[in-house]
Protein backbone atom coordinates (compact mmCIF):
# COMPACT_ATOMS: atom_id res chain seq x y z
CA UNK A 1 0.00 0.00 0.00
CA UNK A 2 1.25 3.47 -0.87
CA UNK A 3 -0.52 5.13 2.06
CA UNK A 4 1.58 3.12 4.52
CA UNK A 5 4.72 4.75 3.08
CA UNK A 6 3.44 8.33 3.25
CA UNK A 7 5.05 9.94 6.29
CA UNK A 8 5.15 13.52 5.01
CA UNK A 9 3.94 15.48 1.96
CA UNK A 10 7.28 15.13 0.17
CA UNK A 11 6.53 11.40 -0.12
CA UNK A 12 3.48 12.26 -2.24
CA UNK A 13 5.67 14.13 -4.73
CA UNK A 14 7.60 10.94 -5.47
CA UNK A 15 4.53 9.18 -6.89
CA UNK A 16 3.54 9.19 -10.57
CA UNK A 17 0.01 9.82 -11.85
CA UNK A 18 -1.08 6.18 -11.73
CA UNK A 19 0.27 5.77 -8.21
CA UNK A 20 -1.51 8.94 -7.07
CA UNK A 21 -4.81 7.47 -8.22
CA UNK A 22 -4.12 4.27 -6.29
CA UNK A 23 -3.25 6.37 -3.25
CA UNK A 24 -6.63 8.13 -3.52
CA UNK A 25 -8.43 4.77 -3.54
CA UNK A 26 -6.45 3.61 -0.50
CA UNK A 27 -7.18 6.81 1.40
CA UNK A 28 -10.89 6.63 0.63
CA UNK A 29 -11.04 3.01 1.76
CA UNK A 30 -9.23 3.89 5.00
CA UNK A 31 -11.72 6.72 5.61
CA UNK A 32 -14.66 4.39 5.04
CA UNK A 33 -13.27 1.81 7.45
CA UNK A 34 -12.55 4.32 10.21
CA UNK A 35 -15.77 6.28 9.86
CA UNK A 36 -17.89 3.12 9.83
CA UNK A 37 -16.39 2.10 13.18
CA UNK A 38 -15.67 5.46 14.80
CA UNK A 39 -18.00 7.99 13.19
CA UNK A 40 -17.14 11.53 12.15
CA UNK A 41 -17.58 13.93 9.26
CA UNK A 42 -18.25 11.68 6.30
CA UNK A 43 -19.31 13.34 3.03
CA UNK A 44 -16.94 16.36 3.17
CA UNK A 45 -13.84 14.19 3.58
CA UNK A 46 -14.69 11.63 0.92
CA UNK A 47 -15.11 14.48 -1.55
CA UNK A 48 -11.77 16.12 -0.71
CA UNK A 49 -9.40 13.17 -1.19
CA UNK A 50 -8.16 14.04 -4.68
CA UNK A 51 -7.92 17.78 -4.01
CA UNK A 52 -5.85 17.14 -0.88
CA UNK A 53 -3.45 14.87 -2.76
CA UNK A 54 -3.05 17.49 -5.50
CA UNK A 55 -2.46 20.28 -2.97
CA UNK A 56 0.35 18.37 -1.30
CA UNK A 57 1.78 17.24 -4.63
CA UNK A 58 2.08 20.84 -5.89
CA UNK A 59 2.69 22.92 -2.78
CA UNK A 60 5.34 22.58 -0.08
CA UNK A 61 3.59 22.30 3.26
CA UNK A 62 4.31 23.47 5.91
CA UNK A 63 6.38 26.23 4.27
CA UNK A 64 3.37 26.86 2.05
CA UNK A 65 0.47 27.23 4.46
CA UNK A 66 -2.92 25.54 3.91
CA UNK A 67 -5.86 26.71 6.04
CA UNK A 68 -9.05 24.61 6.04
CA UNK A 69 -12.40 26.25 6.67
CA UNK A 70 -14.19 24.61 9.61
CA UNK A 71 -11.45 21.96 9.04
CA UNK A 72 -13.96 19.11 9.26
CA UNK A 73 -12.74 18.12 5.77
CA UNK A 74 -9.09 17.86 6.86
CA UNK A 75 -8.95 14.07 7.44
CA UNK A 76 -7.16 13.43 4.10
CA UNK A 77 -4.75 16.26 4.95
CA UNK A 78 -3.94 14.55 8.23
CA UNK A 79 -3.33 11.26 6.45
CA UNK A 80 -0.65 12.88 4.27
CA UNK A 81 1.05 14.87 7.03
CA UNK A 82 2.36 12.17 9.35
CA UNK A 83 -0.90 11.09 10.98
CA UNK A 84 -1.96 8.19 8.75
CA UNK A 85 -1.82 5.66 11.60
CA UNK A 86 -4.86 7.34 13.18
CA UNK A 87 -6.81 6.30 10.09
CA UNK A 88 -5.29 2.90 9.42
CA UNK A 89 -5.25 1.26 12.86
CA UNK A 90 -8.31 1.05 15.07
CA UNK A 91 -6.36 1.31 18.33
CA UNK A 92 -5.05 4.69 17.18
CA UNK A 93 -8.34 6.19 15.92
CA UNK A 94 -8.51 8.63 18.82
CA UNK A 95 -4.93 9.87 18.42
CA UNK A 96 -6.14 12.83 16.34
CA UNK A 97 -9.03 15.24 16.62
CA UNK A 98 -11.66 15.82 13.97
CA UNK A 99 -10.31 19.27 13.14
CA UNK A 100 -7.00 20.93 12.35
CA UNK A 101 -4.81 21.22 15.43
CA UNK A 102 -1.31 22.80 15.68
CA UNK A 103 -0.59 20.57 18.69
CA UNK A 104 -0.75 17.56 16.37
CA UNK A 105 1.34 18.80 13.47
CA UNK A 106 3.36 21.69 12.05
CA UNK A 107 1.15 21.37 8.97
CA UNK A 108 -1.86 22.73 10.94
CA UNK A 109 -1.85 26.44 11.71
CA UNK A 110 -5.08 26.99 13.64
CA UNK A 111 -7.42 25.06 15.89
CA UNK A 112 -10.63 25.53 13.95
CA UNK A 113 -14.18 24.23 14.18
CA UNK A 114 -16.03 27.34 13.09
CA UNK A 115 -17.32 28.05 9.62
CA UNK A 116 -16.43 30.90 7.22
CA UNK A 117 -13.04 31.64 8.82
CA UNK A 118 -10.37 30.34 6.42
CA UNK A 119 -10.23 33.23 3.95
CA UNK A 120 -9.84 35.84 6.70
CA UNK A 121 -7.24 33.73 8.48
CA UNK A 122 -5.33 33.25 5.23
CA UNK A 123 -5.47 36.98 4.56
CA UNK A 124 -3.79 37.51 7.93
CA UNK A 125 -1.09 34.98 7.13
CA UNK A 126 -0.52 36.60 3.74
CA UNK A 127 -0.29 40.07 5.25
CA UNK A 128 2.23 38.85 7.83
CA UNK A 129 4.28 37.17 5.12
CA UNK A 130 4.35 40.36 3.07
CA UNK A 131 5.42 42.46 6.04
CA UNK A 132 8.32 40.08 6.67
CA UNK A 133 9.34 40.02 3.03
CA UNK A 134 8.76 36.28 2.66
CA UNK A 135 7.37 34.53 -0.42
CA UNK A 136 5.55 31.32 0.54
CA UNK A 137 2.15 30.40 -0.88
CA UNK A 138 -0.90 30.93 1.33
CA UNK A 139 -3.87 28.69 0.53
CA UNK A 140 -7.37 28.92 1.98
CA UNK A 141 -9.72 25.96 1.41
CA UNK A 142 -13.40 26.82 1.81
CA UNK A 143 -16.58 24.94 0.93
CA UNK A 144 -19.46 26.53 -0.96
CA UNK A 145 -21.63 26.12 2.13
CA UNK A 146 -19.37 28.46 4.12
CA UNK A 147 -19.07 31.16 1.46
CA UNK A 148 -22.21 33.05 2.46
CA UNK A 149 -21.07 33.52 6.05
CA UNK A 150 -20.28 37.12 6.88
CA UNK A 151 -16.65 36.55 7.77
CA UNK A 152 -16.01 34.68 4.50
CA UNK A 153 -17.45 37.56 2.50
CA UNK A 154 -15.35 40.03 4.47
CA UNK A 155 -12.27 37.96 3.69
CA UNK A 156 -13.07 37.85 -0.02
CA UNK A 157 -13.68 41.59 0.01
CA UNK A 158 -10.30 42.27 1.61
CA UNK A 159 -8.30 39.72 -0.38
CA UNK A 160 -7.92 41.76 -3.56
CA UNK A 161 -6.31 44.59 -1.60
CA UNK A 162 -3.35 42.36 -0.77
CA UNK A 163 -1.95 42.58 -4.31
CA UNK A 164 0.15 39.52 -3.49
CA UNK A 165 -0.03 35.74 -3.35
CA UNK A 166 -3.25 34.30 -1.90
CA UNK A 167 -4.90 31.18 -3.33
CA UNK A 168 -8.52 30.51 -2.37
CA UNK A 169 -9.70 27.00 -3.21
CA UNK A 170 -13.51 26.95 -3.33
CA UNK A 171 -14.65 23.36 -2.85
CA UNK A 172 -18.08 23.45 -4.50
CA UNK A 173 -20.16 20.31 -3.94
CA UNK A 174 -23.48 22.16 -4.29
CA UNK A 175 -24.30 21.52 -0.64
CA UNK A 176 -24.02 22.94 2.82
CA UNK A 177 -25.03 20.52 5.55
CA UNK A 178 -28.46 20.81 3.96
CA UNK A 179 -29.15 22.40 0.58
CA UNK A 180 -27.84 25.89 -0.18
CA UNK A 181 -30.11 28.92 -0.43
CA UNK A 182 -29.65 32.47 -1.65
CA UNK A 183 -28.47 34.56 -4.57
CA UNK A 184 -24.79 33.69 -4.15
CA UNK A 185 -25.59 30.06 -4.94
CA UNK A 186 -27.43 31.01 -8.12
CA UNK A 187 -24.15 32.46 -9.35
CA UNK A 188 -22.19 29.35 -8.35
CA UNK A 189 -24.67 27.30 -10.38
CA UNK A 190 -24.19 29.62 -13.35
CA UNK A 191 -20.45 29.11 -13.10
CA UNK A 192 -20.81 25.33 -12.87
CA UNK A 193 -23.22 25.26 -15.83
CA UNK A 194 -20.92 27.39 -18.02
CA UNK A 195 -17.61 25.78 -17.00
CA UNK A 196 -16.71 29.00 -15.22
CA UNK A 197 -17.36 31.22 -18.25
CA UNK A 198 -20.48 33.07 -17.06
CA UNK A 199 -20.19 36.84 -17.40
CA UNK A 200 -21.65 37.11 -13.92
CA UNK A 201 -18.82 35.98 -11.66
CA UNK A 202 -18.88 36.79 -7.95
CA UNK A 203 -15.15 36.31 -7.55
CA UNK A 204 -14.07 38.43 -10.51
CA UNK A 205 -16.45 41.19 -9.40
CA UNK A 206 -14.55 41.28 -6.10
CA UNK A 207 -11.28 41.85 -7.93
CA UNK A 208 -9.96 38.28 -7.78
CA UNK A 209 -8.43 36.19 -10.56
CA UNK A 210 -10.36 33.01 -11.30
CA UNK A 211 -9.61 29.43 -12.41
CA UNK A 212 -12.34 26.80 -12.89
CA UNK A 213 -11.91 23.03 -12.51
CA UNK A 214 -14.95 21.12 -13.75
CA UNK A 215 -13.96 17.78 -12.22
CA UNK A 216 -12.64 18.47 -8.75
CA UNK A 217 -12.16 14.75 -8.17
CA UNK A 218 -9.70 14.34 -11.03
CA UNK A 219 -6.16 14.48 -9.67
CA UNK A 220 -4.49 15.39 -12.96
CA UNK A 221 -6.84 18.34 -13.61
CA UNK A 222 -6.32 19.58 -10.07
CA UNK A 223 -2.53 19.36 -10.31
CA UNK A 224 -2.62 21.36 -13.56
CA UNK A 225 -4.77 24.07 -11.95
CA UNK A 226 -2.68 24.29 -8.77
CA UNK A 227 0.56 24.44 -10.73
CA UNK A 228 -0.96 27.29 -12.74
CA UNK A 229 -1.59 29.40 -9.64
CA UNK A 230 1.43 28.37 -7.54
CA UNK A 231 3.66 31.36 -6.72
CA UNK A 232 1.06 33.72 -8.21
CA UNK A 233 1.56 37.37 -7.32
CA UNK A 234 -2.12 38.26 -7.06
CA UNK A 235 -5.10 36.75 -5.17
CA UNK A 236 -6.84 34.02 -7.15
CA UNK A 237 -9.83 31.73 -6.65
CA UNK A 238 -9.58 28.12 -7.84
CA UNK A 239 -13.18 26.93 -8.12
CA UNK A 240 -13.30 23.11 -8.00
CA UNK A 241 -16.50 21.06 -8.37
CA UNK A 242 -16.41 17.95 -6.18
CA UNK A 243 -18.84 15.19 -5.25
CA UNK A 244 -19.83 15.07 -1.60
CA UNK A 245 -19.62 11.52 -0.27
CA UNK A 246 -17.69 10.31 -3.33
CA UNK A 247 -16.99 6.60 -3.37
CA UNK A 248 -19.88 5.52 -1.15
CA UNK A 249 -23.06 5.25 -3.22
CA UNK A 250 -25.46 5.63 -0.29
CA UNK A 251 -23.79 8.91 0.72
CA UNK A 252 -23.65 10.18 -2.86
CA UNK A 253 -27.42 9.75 -3.09
CA UNK A 254 -28.23 11.06 0.42
CA UNK A 255 -25.77 13.91 0.92
CA UNK A 256 -27.51 15.63 3.83
CA UNK A 257 -27.90 12.47 5.91
CA UNK A 258 -24.25 11.58 5.35
CA UNK A 259 -22.61 14.89 6.16
CA UNK A 260 -21.77 13.38 9.54
CA UNK A 261 -22.21 9.83 10.78
CA UNK A 262 -21.97 7.64 13.82
CA UNK A 263 -20.73 4.04 13.58
CA UNK A 264 -22.61 2.12 10.90
CA UNK A 265 -22.68 -1.07 8.85
CA UNK A 266 -20.53 -0.40 5.80
CA UNK A 267 -22.52 -2.79 3.57
CA UNK A 268 -26.01 -1.56 4.42
CA UNK A 269 -25.40 1.97 5.71
CA UNK A 270 -27.53 1.26 8.76
CA UNK A 271 -26.50 2.84 12.05
CA UNK A 272 -24.93 0.68 14.74
CA UNK A 273 -26.39 2.94 17.43
CA UNK A 274 -29.24 1.30 19.27
CA UNK A 275 -32.68 2.68 18.49
CA UNK A 276 -35.60 1.70 20.70
CA UNK A 277 -38.20 3.05 18.32
CA UNK A 278 -39.21 5.79 20.74
CA UNK A 279 -39.46 9.48 20.06
CA UNK A 280 -36.39 11.65 19.92
CA UNK A 281 -36.14 15.31 20.89
CA UNK A 282 -35.47 16.58 17.38
CA UNK A 283 -38.60 14.99 15.85
CA UNK A 284 -40.69 16.07 18.84
CA UNK A 285 -39.51 19.66 18.41
CA UNK A 286 -40.29 19.63 14.68
CA UNK A 287 -43.78 18.22 15.28
CA UNK A 288 -44.53 20.90 17.89
CA UNK A 289 -43.27 23.73 15.70
CA UNK A 290 -45.05 22.45 12.58
CA UNK A 291 -48.30 22.31 14.53
CA UNK A 292 -47.81 25.89 15.72
CA UNK A 293 -46.90 27.03 12.20
CA UNK A 294 -50.14 25.61 10.83
CA UNK A 295 -52.15 27.26 13.58
CA UNK A 296 -50.38 30.64 13.35
CA UNK A 297 -48.78 31.73 10.06
CA UNK A 298 -46.60 34.28 11.90
CA UNK A 299 -44.64 31.56 13.74
CA UNK A 300 -41.18 31.24 12.17
CA UNK A 301 -38.57 28.57 12.85
CA UNK A 302 -34.96 29.80 12.75
CA UNK A 303 -32.01 27.46 12.42
CA UNK A 304 -28.29 27.99 11.83
CA UNK A 305 -28.36 26.06 8.53
CA UNK A 306 -28.57 22.76 10.43
CA UNK A 307 -32.32 22.07 10.19
CA UNK A 308 -32.22 18.36 11.06
CA UNK A 309 -30.84 19.19 14.51
CA UNK A 310 -34.35 20.23 15.50
CA UNK A 311 -36.13 17.71 13.35
CA UNK A 312 -36.66 19.57 10.09
CA UNK A 313 -35.66 16.86 7.66
CA UNK A 314 -36.13 17.50 3.93
CA UNK A 315 -39.76 16.35 3.92
CA UNK A 316 -40.66 18.51 6.93
CA UNK A 317 -38.89 21.51 5.42
CA UNK A 318 -41.11 21.18 2.37
CA UNK A 319 -44.13 21.07 4.67
CA UNK A 320 -42.97 24.20 6.49
CA UNK A 321 -42.22 26.05 3.22
CA UNK A 322 -41.13 29.66 3.75
CA UNK A 323 -41.80 29.59 7.49
CA UNK A 324 -38.47 27.89 8.13
CA UNK A 325 -35.60 30.36 7.84
CA UNK A 326 -32.02 29.13 7.48
CA UNK A 327 -29.38 31.56 8.65
CA UNK A 328 -25.60 31.54 8.75
CA UNK A 329 -24.24 28.98 11.21
CA UNK A 330 -22.59 29.41 14.57
CA UNK A 331 -23.27 33.01 15.47
CA UNK A 332 -22.49 34.59 12.10
CA UNK A 333 -23.81 38.17 11.81
CA UNK A 334 -27.35 38.35 10.44
CA UNK A 335 -29.13 40.96 8.38
CA UNK A 336 -32.02 41.74 10.69
CA UNK A 337 -35.42 43.28 10.32
CA UNK A 338 -37.85 44.06 13.05
CA UNK A 339 -41.17 42.28 13.10
CA UNK A 340 -44.05 44.19 14.60
CA UNK A 341 -45.29 43.07 17.98
CA UNK A 342 -48.68 42.69 16.33
CA UNK A 343 -47.33 39.79 14.26
CA UNK A 344 -44.93 38.21 16.74
CA UNK A 345 -45.43 36.79 20.19
CA UNK A 346 -43.90 38.68 23.08
CA UNK A 347 -42.47 35.45 24.39
CA UNK A 348 -39.99 33.60 22.19
CA UNK A 349 -39.37 29.97 23.05
CA UNK A 350 -36.15 28.42 21.80
CA UNK A 351 -35.93 24.66 21.50
CA UNK A 352 -32.41 23.32 21.06
CA UNK A 353 -31.49 19.67 20.68
CA UNK A 354 -27.84 18.79 21.22
CA UNK A 355 -27.65 15.64 19.09
CA UNK A 356 -29.19 14.24 15.91
CA UNK A 357 -32.14 11.87 16.42
CA UNK A 358 -31.20 10.69 19.88
CA UNK A 359 -33.98 8.77 21.68
CA UNK A 360 -35.34 10.55 24.74
CA UNK A 361 -34.38 7.58 26.90
CA UNK A 362 -30.68 8.06 26.21
CA UNK A 363 -30.44 11.81 25.78
CA UNK A 364 -28.00 12.99 28.47
CA UNK A 365 -27.65 16.69 27.63
CA UNK A 366 -30.92 18.50 27.08
CA UNK A 367 -31.50 22.18 26.48
CA UNK A 368 -35.18 22.88 25.87
CA UNK A 369 -37.86 25.47 26.49
CA UNK A 370 -35.78 28.54 27.24
CA UNK A 371 -38.26 31.41 27.38
CA UNK A 372 -37.00 34.94 26.72
CA UNK A 373 -39.41 37.88 27.24
CA UNK A 374 -38.96 40.59 24.63
CA UNK A 375 -41.00 43.42 23.23
CA UNK A 376 -40.40 42.48 19.63
CA UNK A 377 -38.91 39.62 17.70
CA UNK A 378 -36.02 39.94 15.30
CA UNK A 379 -35.72 37.32 12.60
CA UNK A 380 -33.04 36.80 9.97
CA UNK A 381 -33.52 37.62 6.34
CA UNK A 382 -32.76 34.52 4.28
CA UNK A 383 -28.98 34.33 4.55
CA UNK A 384 -27.67 30.83 4.26
CA UNK A 385 -24.56 28.69 4.10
Amino acid sequence: MYIEKINQPTDVKNLNSEQLHVLADEMRQALLQKLSKHGGHFGPNLGMVEATIALHYVFNSPTDKIVYDVSHQSYPHKMLTGRKDAFLYEDKYDDVSGYSNPDESDHDFFTIGHTSTSVSLACGLAKGRDLKGDSENIIAVIGDGSLSGGEALEGLDFASELNSNLIIVVNDNDMSIAENHGGLYKNLKQLRDTDGKSECNLFKSMGLDYVFVKDGNDIDSLITAFEQVKDSTYPVVVHICTQKGKGYKIAEENKENWHYCGPFNLETGKSDMSQDGGEDYSSMTADILLKKMKEDKTVVGITSATPTVFGFTEDKRKEAHSLLTLVSPKKQPLHLRQVSQRTAASLFTVFTAHLFNVPTTSFHRIYVSTTVPQQSLYIGRLFTV
